[in-house]
């Protein structure tokens, strides 16, 4: 099962969205703002991606946060700060059984599913 995080209003999730279904790809769909974070997965993404590829500096929620914090990031301030304030995680977030890609590109989406 194909599970994808991020929040229903991003333009990106949208066109991911609209990539699976007209590729008729069964996923489900996670709303950070909804349905929170789980630290613990979040923490795995973490490990397996490292934290610089899940934490979204191009986002408003970066842009927002206190140069001080900006200046001094590091995995655990930025676990921290996405469990807070989800909205600053990359968006999508695709959770497959083998595998967890983050971001959208019809190209790496055309990579990933002609191999299932």
């Amino acid at each position: 099962m194909i599970i994808m995080y991020g929040i229903k209003n991003c333009d990106t999730i949208k066109k991911a969205r609209k990539y699976l279904e007209a590729n008729k790809i069964e996923y489900s769909f996670h709303d950070f703002r909804v349905d929170g974070v789980n630290d613990i997965q979040l923490r795995a993404w973490v490990s397996e991606l490292g934290w610089e590829k899940l934490l979204n500096k191009r986002s408003t929620t970066w842009r927002n946060l206190p140069d001080e914090t900006k200046q001094n990031m590091s995995e655990l301030l930025a676990l921290v700060v996405m469990e807070d304030q989800p909205t600053i995680i990359k968006r999508p977030v695709l959770e497959m059984a083998d595998q967890v890609v983050v971001g959208f590109s019809e190209k790496r989406y055309d990579e990933i599913f002609s191999q299932k």
